[in-house]
């Protein structure tokens, strides 16, 4: 069980307090140099979900615990967290947490459902229900950035911090729809039929994540990462006019608090140009859309995260390997990849191939490195 460091703590402390008069966190980790698209010796690697139910250790932990649980006791949410990017040797530590923590002291309780993932019990339906939403409550998060701090405090600076929350689409789809959903009706029923009503509910949601990251980021979090899950069921006009502008807010409030941001959707390769507007630091890619080709949609002046298929990691030796060498002879050395799986990692998956993928980037990479370097010498 991981034990907080005042010494360490109290460093990374004054480190974040220092960003608002310095400017954006430079040197660290490998993982935050490149995210700031600074020259690395390899390319970083981290997994989405990499702290999950495809790992012994996790399913013990979830055999005494609820995942919310898990979730609200910091201790509990440090292990996991600790354990996974240890036993994985990944460069940043991605804390254990869920995007719709925020609902709760909003007013909206949720549970978990075998089978059918998190059900909101009253979904919003009316402008009523989204004026009754609380916006002050943040402070109820706070196990959180508890929860971060012990992991800051084990690691130090030799691998990032990331925190994260749902971005406002997604979040809101959520809350309207009571779940998942496969085609958002009563999502977007509320958004074209009463567009004061769904604005508010996104300044709403934007107040609370902006403080839920202040919280994360003062506990040391490197970077927050923002998740817009389901952005790929709008279509390009549906995002820019109705999601696009309080998504921007979010991510620029969150940089003005001293760190980079990193914004990932699924499904989103229509929408790449369009997320680059909000002026994210990186941009999180799916396995759909390769590498390459998601970059230059993205243009210069952002870092890209991905974006290997994480149903790749079920393959043979051979083709996970080949997999791995392609998106990085994509990213072809550029300044600012992080690799990462396109989206999660899923139940079932061989650890060892995550293992090997971690050790497979950072000899490719460096290999690759060597080589641009022996060529540059040569001329």
């Amino acid at each position: 069980m991981a034990t907080v460091n005042s010494s360490t703590l109290s460093a990374r402390t004054e480190k974040k307090a220092s960003l608002a008069s310095t400017g954006p966190l430079t040197g660290g980790s490998r993982f935050v140099r490149a995210l700031l698209r600074q020259p690395v010796d390899c390319t970083p690697v981290l997994f989405l979900r990499q702290a999950g139910r495809y790992m012994p250790e996790y399913q013990a932990v979830r055999r005494e615990h609820s995942l919310l649980e898990i979730c609200k006791q910091p201790a509990l949410a440090a292990e996991v967290t600790i354990t996974a990017a240890e036993k994985l040797d990944v460069d940043a530590a991605i804390i254990f947490a869920d995007l719709l923590l925020p609902l709760e002291p909003m007013g909206l309780d949720f549970t978990f459902q075998a089978g059918e993932g998190p059900v909101v019990h009253r979904p919003l339906r009316t402008a009523a229900d989204i004026d009754a939403l609380r916006t002050d409550r943040t402070e109820d998060l706070r196990y959180v950035a508890d929860a971060i701090e012990r992991v800051v405090a084990h690691f130090g600076d030799s691998k990032g911090m990331i925190g994260f929350c749902g971005a406002p689409f997604t979040l809101a789809s959520y809350m309207i729809e009571g779940g998942g959903s496969r085609n958002y009706i009563e999502t977007k029923r509320l958004m074209y039929s009463d567009t004061a009503a769904w604005n508010a509910l996104l300044e709403k949601l934007v107040a609370v994540l902006v403080d839920f990251a202040r919280q994360q980021i003062e506990a040391g979090a490197d970077t927050i990462q923002i998740f817009d899950s389901w952005a790929g069921a709008l279509s390009v006009t549906d995002y820019c006019e109705f999601v696009l502008p309080m998504t921007t807010t979010l991510v620029r409030r969150v940089q003005s608090l001293g760190v980079p941001v990193i914004y990932f959707g699924v499904d989103t390769a229509m929408l790449l140009p369009a997320m680059r507007e909000t002026g994210a630091d990186a941009i999180g890619l799916d396995w759909r859309t390769p590498l390459d080709a998601g970059w230059k949609a993205l243009g210069a002046g952002c870092a890209v995260q991905g974006n290997l298929d994480p149903i790749a990691l079920f393959a043979p030796e051979k083709i996970l390997r080949t997999r791995v060498a392609e998106v990085l002879h994509q990213a072809n050395g550029r300044a600012g990849h992080i690799f990462n799986v396109g989206h999660g990692i899923v139940p079932g998956t061989p650890v060892e191939n995550v293992q090997r993928v971690v050790r497979w980037v950072r000899e490719i990479s460096a290999e690759m490195a060597a080589q641009r370097s022996s060529q540059g010498g040569a001329r």
